[in-house]
C-alpha cells in the first residue's frame, strides 16, 4: 500500500507540473472535469467498497481455507479461473471482489488466477469482442486465452514458493 501511495504521489506530482506549465487556467479545468467524473463515478465506487467488505465479512475462513488458500492447491486454482469466466459486469464487479479476497486471505495464486480470468476470459466481453472483432478473431482470441488464467496462478504459486524459500 505504500508504495502504491508513492507512486500515485509521483503520478500526482508530474501532473501538477505539467498542469502549472500550460498555464491558462488547466489547474481550474483539470479540477473541474475531476469533480465531474468523481460525482459520475461515487455510486460505483460506494458499490466497489460495499462488494469488498461484505465479501471479507461474509466468506467463511473454512472455505478460504478449503477453497482459496494454499492449501487447496491446484482447486483453489481452477475455482478462481471459473469464478473470473463467470463474475458478471466484467471489472466493476470482479476488482472489489479481488479486493474482498485479498482482505479475506485468499492466496496470491488464487488472485492473480481470478484476476486474470477476469481480464482475459470475462463472458459478459464475448459478445462485444465479437460486435467489433467478428466470431472468428475473437473466439481464437478466447480459446487461445482459455490456459493463460490457470499458467498465471501456477507460475504465481512456483515464484511465491521459490521467493518464500529462497535464502535472503
Amino acid at each position: 500500500m505504500k508504495g502504491a501511495l508513492i507512486f500515485m504521489g509521483l503520478i500526482g506530482a508530474v501532473l501538477v507540473v505539467l498542469l502549472w506549465q500550460k498555464g491558462d487556467g488547466a489547474f481550474a479545468a483539470a479540477g473541474k472535469s475531476a469533480l465531474g467524473t468523481g460525482a459520475k463515478f461515487l455510486p460505483i465506487l460506494a458499490f466497489a467498497f460495499l462488494i469488498m467488505g461484505a465479501i471479507e465479512v461474509l466468506l467463511p475462513q473454512g472455505f478460504v481455507d478449503g477453497w482459496l488458500s494454499d492449501a487447496a492447491g491446484f482447486k483453489g486454482i481452477v475455482t478462481a479461473w471459473i469464478a473470473g469466466l463467470l463474475t458478471p459486469a466484467g471489472n466493476i464487479v470482479g476488482l472489489p471482489i479481488a479486493g474482498g479476497l485479498f482482505q479475506a486471505g485468499v492466496s496470491p495464486a488464487v488472485l492473480v488466477t481470478y484476476v486474470s480470468s477476469l481480464s482475459l476470459l470475462a463472458l459478459v466481453k464475448l459478445p462485444i469482442e465479437v460486435g467489433f472483432l467478428g466470431m472468428r478473431l475473437a473466439v481464437l482470441r478466447y480459446l487461445v486465452c482459455i490456459p493463460l488464467p490457470l499458467l498465471a496462478g501456477v507460475l504465481t504459486r512456483v515464484v511465491t514458493n521459490w521467493v518464500r524459500l529462497s535464502p535472503v
